[in-house]
């Protein structure tokens, strides 16, 4: 029993060294955060003096426009790609796991075979594209696709969809409940954990998207934050550092509240949909 013990000692000791190796540069952000840029280059995380400064100046350092003007544009997109996913993904999803249509088998490889596609290999197409459709400096590269659904979050929602009995199904239809009756009324609200994760990935992968508003938007009243943050940037003869991680540190609070908040969905939807099918 000492042995026992000793090695579940041993573990947790380990486990908290190389927790703390991986959040020094998180806690090195937040320290520098509150830094001048002389204090930029001390050894110490945390400053001397916290220069709280940084968060309000920062907001209101770009030219126009402030960062709550962009948090708005973030919002927007984020919200409206994040819901469109979530709807799409699951109706597909739900004509995988349950209905029968022919060459189905090849439909699914194809989709299979579309996660496994670099997005780079489809920039200059979708770019050309979008172009011709007139939807450069817009929302729309954003929005129309992702009312389509993602290949990742339509497999998710498939191996969750197979683990759901079929008999409910079979009952609802002698109920004279139709198909899309069954996947609105039985299937939607028993798929609430992995929808939650769909919402929650597609949530985090638009929010801090850089490269995608790079392509698309070119007026700056358009811009989301992270280009938000890059023209912050590009602006300024003399880069306040402190201002700068300031605000990249207010950008993450969303992502963070989120995740805190459906922490125990997020496991579940993951768990389970690993698990069954």
């Amino acid at each position: 029993m000492r042995t026992l013990t000793s090695s579940k000692l041993l573990t947790h000791m380990l486990l908290l060294i190389f927790s703390a190796i991986m959040f020094y540069p998180v806690l090195w952000w937040i320290g520098a955060s509150f830094k001048t840029n002389t204090e930029l280059s001390s050894p110490r995380i945390f400053p001397g003096t916290f220069q709280w400064s940084n968060f309000s100046d920062g907001w209101v350092a770009l030219p126009k426009y402030t960062f709550t003007y962009f948090y708005i544009n973030s919002i927007q997109l984020t919200l409206s790609t994040t819901i469109l996913t979530v709807i799409s993904s699951s109706l597909v999803a739900f004509g995988f796991g349950r209905l029968n249509f022919p060459l189905k088998k090849m439909w699914f490889s194809l989709l299979l075979l579309t996660i496994m596609l670099p997005s780079q290999v489809t920039l200059i197409p979708q770019y050309a594209m979008f172009h011709k459709f007139n939807w450069i400096n817009t929302y729309l590269p954003f929005i129309v696709p992702s009312a389509m659904g993602g290949a990742f979050f339509i497999f998710l929602l498939i191996q969750f969809i197979r683990g759901i009995p079929s008999e409910l199904d079979e009952s609802a239809k002698i109920d004279g409940c139709t198909w899309f009756g069954i996947y609105w009324r039985i299937v939607m609200p028993l798929m609430k954990p992995a929808l939650i994760t769909v919402m929650i990935f597609s949530f985090l992968w638009h929010w801090e998207d850089y490269f995608g508003p790079l392509i698309y938007l070119n007026s700056v009243d358009k811009f989301t934050v992270p280009l938000a943050l890059r023209m912050f940037i590009d602006t300024q003869s003399a880069v306040s550092w402190g201002q700068v991680l300031a605000m990249s540190l207010l950008s993450i609070i969303p992502q963070i509240l989120l995740f805190f908040a459906a922490q125990r969905y997020f496991v579940d939807g993951i768990a389970t949909s690993g698990l069954k099918g």
